[in-house]
Order: structure tokens, then sequence, then C-alpha cells
């Protein structure tokens, strides 16, 4: 089953393919988890769960009894001892919710110690992350912010690949070239792009002679309904039969590079 990692710069579409990819495999039969590692937590809705379910769904970062039970050490605390590898075998099912097909757990933003902190809520999320991908037989779907810092070396090596969101844009093609060196340097064998938001032919070729070195396994067209979907709080996958129909031919591009 593919684990796979979503990324890319802030605003670039991450959580669109995330959710168009995780009902296009759940639709095929698969089991799939949907992992929010995105501060700004709007897959429920881009996934198109009603408001009573989403509302369901707590972030692992913020259920301080839990973590203080599994770590041995109250969140938010630093340089004391606590357990690295906590159990976390029940909490995919535990605190997730299903809908469609595709369950989704939310990670929620450790909010002390910066970027890769020694800490307990640290030390849940990886190792909870890593036992999604290593020990559940289901298709993953991370979809995480523009740093790799829910990835330690271990669990990184153990993703199947990057799958980093790019739109026509300097700074958005530069945050790829960053992400891709941030994978290599934490164990990442294998790094794609998908282009978002694309206008035209100009714009596809923008960005594939843009990323040299990043293979650019396909593209979302710009779409207006796309927003408005996201303002009526629709499924991309239900309000936009275009872009699932590029979505669904990602898909095969990366099942097919990953085959390779």
């Amino acid at each position: 089953m593919s684990k796979i990692a979503i990324t890319g710069k802030g605003g670039v579409g991450k959580t669109t393919l995330a959710a168009l990819l995780a009902h296009i495999y759940a639709e095929a039969g698969n089991s799939v988890i949907a992992i929010d590692a995105d501060p700004a937590a709007s897959l429920a809705y881009a996934l198109g769960m009603p408001e009573d379910l989403a509302a369901q769904v707590a972030p692992v970062a913020e259920m301080e009894e839990l973590i203080y039970e599994r770590t041995g050490a109250k969140p938010g605390t630093t340089g004391g001892f606590f357990k690295l590898n906590p159990r976390v075998d029940d909490i995919p099912d535990r605190f997730s919710v299903l809908h469609r097909g595709v369950r989704l757990l939310q990670l929620g933003t450790i909010s002390t110690g910066g970027s890769g902190c020694i800490c307990p809520e640290s030390a849940m999320l990886k190792t909870l992350v890593t036992h999604v991908i290593l020990y559940r037989d289901e298709v993953m779907i991370l979809d995480m912010e523009a740093g790799v810092e829910h990835l330690g070396r271990a669990t990184a090596g153990a993703v199947d690949a990057f799958l980093i969101v790019v739109e026509p844009g300097r700074r958005s093609l530069s945050t790829a070239q960053t992400i891709q060196r941030l994978a290599a340097d934490i164990g990442v064998a294998r790094c794609y792009a998908v282009g978002n938001k694309v206008r035209n032919e100009a714009d596809r070729d923008y960005i594939r002679s843009s990323l040299p070195g990043l293979p650019v396994i396909g593209f979302l067209s710009a779409n207006p309904r796309a927003v408005e979907a996201d303002i009526r709080g629709q499924a991309i996958f239900d309000a936009v039969p275009e872009l699932v129909d590029e979505a669904r031919e990602i898909a095969a591009a990366f099942d097919h590079a990953l085959a390779g």
C-alpha cells in the first residue's frame, strides 16, 4: 500500500491534491488513511466531511492526558525524561473518523520548542506516523506543511515518496527545490512534483523547465469551481470532475513510477 507525503509551499493546493488522491484510492477499493499534519487543518472540508463529523476529529498533539499517559511527561515540557517510543497502535482507530472509505486523523501543531523539538508531543507524533507507515496495511496520504518536522530519518525512509505540489511561480518552485534537498537529507529516496493552478501549456513548460532533477508526474488545472467548492464546504472530488480526471492520471503516473 502506497505511503505518500504531500508537501509544498503554503497555498499551492496540497490539501486539494491530498483529498482527491484519498477519494481516488478509496474508490478503487483500498483502505485509506488521510493524515492532516498541516497547521491549517482543512483536509476534513476538502474531503467533504459534514460539519458534525469533522468536529469529532481532535488533534492528537492537543490530547494532553493521552500524551502524559503514553510518554510519562506533560506536553509543553522539555529536557525531562519521557518515552521516545510511546504506545500508539490504538490511536489511528480511536481518534479518527471514517467518511466515504477514507479514515481521517489529525496530528495538530507542536507549539513549543520550534522545529524538531525534543518534547513529549514530538515523540508522540513521530511514533504515530511511523506506526501508520510501517504497520498498517492501507494507503496513507500525509498532508503536511512545507517542512519535514513530522518525519524523522527512520520514518522518512519508509515513505514511498514525497509529492511536492507547485504552482507557476518562482517562490513555489524555489520551495520545491528546498523540500527536495531536505527530503534527501532525511532519507526520502523519491520526490515527484505535481503542478497545480496551471492555466495553459506555457505554465506546464515553465514548471518542467524550472525543476531539473525533479520529475513532474502531472498537473491540476486552474479551475474557479475548486474555490467555490471550498467556500461551500463541498468535496473537491464531487465538485470538479475535471480535476478528478487529472488526479486519476497523477495517481496512475505515481503508481507506475513506484512500480518502475
